[in-house]
């Protein structure tokens, strides 16, 4: 078994999220940023998990979230 510890995880704070299709547009957007691994969007707390293999550019994660129709408020 191999542990990964050449990854990074952070936690968005997005505001307008309120179902499943908001969260799959979400993920959708930001999964497409060079290095992103995974995302986990949860409408029910606002929060979007990303799991990359170098930290993000904020800039470029809140441009994504735009780009799907919702605002990035923060990291967590």
């Amino acid at each position: 078994m191999t542990a990964q510890t050449d990854t990074v995880t952070a936690v968005y704070k997005v505001s307008g999220m309120s179902c499943g299709h908001c969260e799959g547009a979400i993920s959708a957007e930001i999964s497409q940023l060079p290095g992103v691994t995974s995302v986990k969007a949860v409408a029910a707390s606002g929060e979007v998990t990303v799991v990359s293999t170098a930290p993000l550019d904020e800039e470029a994660v809140r441009a994504a979230v735009d780009e799907a129709g919702y605002e990035l408020t923060g990291r967590v």
